[in-house]
């Protein structure tokens, strides 16, 4: 059966590097094996879910090449989770609460100072009518929680191999709270039961949700998933990633320069078995997706990583690929062009660095003079090819007698500005002997 794997940010802030190893790893599995990819909107916070975030997300994922099958957003299906929560209540499997948030603090006190888990006690379940109803004449609100069955909750995870949790080590999750909001939990179990969802890959950090989740989904006679737990990507410190800081947003490195795929690359390969390495195509890195080769510890993203993975990428780019984007660029030249300079950039932008030095002007170094000009006057006629750097410099070499890095560093510098660069039997033709002998008379 074709697999169902759904991506489910929430849009209060910009999704980062982090975020998006989960939805690359989501989308590698599905389309490498003919399944869907639902990009689902987990916005039930009304105070901090803003449109831009979302609007920012679908950008994201479109600039990396991942459209989803479908899009849905959690505010809009409310009415899928009013009819589950009054099933779990009609099982009696989700009860009201009336604890303030600092009386259960001053409870999970006392439990720590006994050597006890901070578990909750499940008190609201001894509540009489009388005392249900003497609590909302005070006023109080009730938050609603659902009874797990306090058992060993197994499942073979994609990832981690055999997982299991004991719920009796865990409270009973509050499902909907005082203000009648529903928290993560219930709209998610319902959501992947609605859509079919058949393989749920999210971080580590999920783990323990997962044995909740899997008694909700039988509560609810759904099937459950297939999970899978990837290690998280945290900074070279060791840090976690946030939105909150806008640290490594995509974004962020879209507008700096970065090639989708170097993202990407990066992204899905880190902490894994696989050689970390520019990959050209979401299809190529779904191939080597494997979700047991992922490392179990921490994988640590480093910055600098994308930089050279980058240059990597568009040193290996035929020219049709970035055509387009040359010439928006106000880069000329073609394809002669771009395979002469491709290995001396970066970013693509590099690239009007290196035309703007084919075309001028540039500030040439005078140097020796006198050599210059005995250079200039062996400048060969046009047409020029490759070749015509060697024929030249053997030239200059036999007039002068300069070798080695006195013969090629002072034309370098005089033809370019610069004292590095792409190789000058590339580069020479496409200045041209105009330009090359107004050079070398500065």
């Amino acid at each position: 059966m074709p697999p169902v794997v759904r991506f489910a940010p929430s849009p209060t802030g910009y999704i980062h590097i982090g975020n998006i190893r989960t939805a690359l790893l989501n989308w590698c599995v599905a389309k490498r094996d003919g399944g869907r990819f639902i990009l689902r909107y987990d916005d039930t916070d009304r105070e901090r879910s803003r449109e831009e975030y979302a609007t920012a997300i679908a950008i994201d994922l479109a600039w990396l090449g991942m459209t989803p099958d479908l899009a849905v957003r959690q505010s809009q299906r409310m009415a899928l989770y009013d009819a589950a929560a009054a099933k779990l209540r009609a099982a009696g499997l989700l009860y009201p609460c009336y604890e303030s948030e600092d009386e259960l603090e001053r409870r999970r006190r006392r439990q720590m100072a006994r050597g006890l888990p901070p578990v909750y006690d499940r008190a609201a379940l001894r509540l009489t009518a009388e005392q249900k109803a003497a609590f909302e004449a005070e006023g109080r609100r009730r938050h609603w929680r659902f009874l797990l069955d306090h058992r060993n909750v197994s499942w073979e995870d994609g990832v981690r191999g055999h997982a299991h949790v004991d719920t009796a080590s865990l409270s009973d999750p509050v499902l909907i709270r005082a203000d009648g909001g529903y928290l993560y939990t219930l709209p998610s179990v319902v959501d992947d039961i609605d859509l079919g969802v058949t393989h749920i890959i999210r971080g580590e950090d999920h783990v323990t949700n997962t044995a909740v989740q899997i008694e909700i989904f039988e509560a609810l006679g759904g099937a459950v998933p297939a999970f899978a737990h990837h290690n998280l990507l945290t900074t070279a410190s060791g840090e976690g990633l946030s939105k909150r800081s806008g640290a490594l947003s995509i974004g962020s490195l879209r507008e700096a320069g970065f090639e989708p795929m170097a993202v990407a690359s990066l992204a899905v390969l880190t902490g894994t078995a696989e050689a970390v390495r520019p990959v050209a195509s979401l299809a190529a890195l779904a191939g080597l997706v494997d979700l047991s080769r992922i490392s179990r510890a921490p994988a640590r993203f480093d910055p600098a990583e994308i930089e050279t993975l980058n240059a990597r990428l568009l040193h290996e780019t035929p020219y049709a690929e970035v055509a387009a984007r040359l010439e928006a660029l106000g880069v000329g030249g073609g394809e002669a062009f771009w395979l002469a300079v491709r290995s001396n950039v970066v970013r693509l932008a590099d690239a009007k660095t290196w035309w703007d030095v084919v075309t001028g002007p540039v500030q040439a170094d005078a140097g020796d003079g006198d050599f210059l000009a005995r250079a200039a006057a062996l400048l060969p006629p046009e047409p020029w090819t490759e070749g015509t750097w060697s024929t030249w410099t053997d030239a200059v070499k036999a007039e002068t007698g300069a070798k080695g890095k006195a013969l090629f560093m002072p034309l370098r510098r005089a033809l370019t500005g610069l004292d590095h660069g792409p190789e000058l039997k590339t580069l020479l033709p496409l200045i041209g002997r105009a330009r090359a002998l107004a050079r070398l008379g500065a």
